[in-house]
């Protein structure tokens, strides 16, 4: 599982959730030279303190990528959070994978999404389409790493859906292999100290979840009925928008739930097991851990 222990591995996004908690993996699994490419270094000083090298490097700065690259071997590129442009987030992930293999990269990895498809309406799927065919279209070995939905999202939903006793959704029957934040860095971690070759993995959960099961699990961790309601994706657009909710996660969160109802979601594969060694967190076990912050 550690075949690349010793190589120099790379994280970008380091500041961040998904990029630290993969660092902290990677710490624990005994790799030997990290590189945290980060656009603000003086946020990471207790990782400098436990012998990571620090690098400054912006998606948007191709210069800054190309001294933050050199002398990496194998490469975690985490997708960036720029939602507000259409088709900004791929030409930021184009960039870098140019710039990672004019460094002389040897094996890129990419965080994802699950079933990812070009449709410029669709903005999270779209860009992840395209920067999937980009690193397709290179001559460097890569890793897709498709994380499906986050465990923690529900969270955010969650007390709303109590507090109304209605969880509104345009899911359909179709459901979602939830994923814990924290199995996807360990899946990262996992796969830059072992992945080969050029594969796709489907980063999820143990099982496909539909949105009647999650207000069931909601219901029963709170003590209060929560009753899943199914609506279109424009009703639920009006609903998201008349709470305040900004327009382009309107749009991104819709999309999610029409997807989920046609079964882009629903993938189950036993990729985090494989790069992990472990079975993934369930979404039931996650939200029964997570009780306090649901009934707070």
């Amino acid at each position: 599982m550690s075949k690349f222990q010793n190589s120099v591995l790379g994280v970008t996004g380091a500041s961040g959730q998904l990029g630290r908690q993969t660092i902290e993996n990677l710490i624990e699994r005994g790799a030997t030279q990290i590189v945290a490419i980060t656009r603000e270094p003086a946020r990471l000083p207790d990782l400098a303190a436990r012998g990571v090298d620090i690098r400054q490097g912006s998606f948007d700065d191709a210069a800054s990528l190309a001294a933050a690259f050199k002398g990496i071997q194998r490469l975690l590129i985490i997708s960036t959070d720029n939602l507000g442009v259409e088709g900004g987030r791929a030409v930021q992930h184009v960039r870098a994978i140019d710039a990672a293999e004019k460094a002389g990269v040897r094996h890129i990895l990419y965080t994802s999404l699950t079933s990812p498809y070009p449709d410029p309406a669709a903005l999270i799927p779209n860009d992840h389409f395209w920067t999937e065919a980009r690193l397709a279209a290179g001559k460097t070995d890569w890793s897709v790493l498709r994380n499906n939905m986050y465990a923690d999202a529900v969270l955010q939903s969650a007390k709303h859906a109590i507090a109304s006793g209605k969880l509104f959704h345009a899911a359909g029957t179709g459901g979602r292999a939830y994923v814990t934040r924290a199995d996807c860095a360990a899946a990262a971690a996992g796969a830059l100290l072992s992945a080969e070759g050029k594969a796709i993995y489907d980063i999820g959960g143990p099982e496909a979840v539909t949105q009647a099961q999650v207000a069931a699990l909601l219901s029963s961790l709170s003590g209060k009925l929560v009753a899943a309601e199914n609506v279109s994706a424009e009703t639920l657009k009006g609903g998201m928008a008349s709470a305040g909710v900004p327009a382009v996660f309107v749009d991104v969160m819709t999309v999610f739930d029409t997807d989920t109802a046609q079964g882009y979601l629903g993938i189950v594969s036993d990729a985090v097991a494989r790069l992990t060694g472990r079975r993934p967190q369930s979404l039931a076990d996650f939200l029964t851990a997570s009780k306090g912050l649901l009934t707070a």
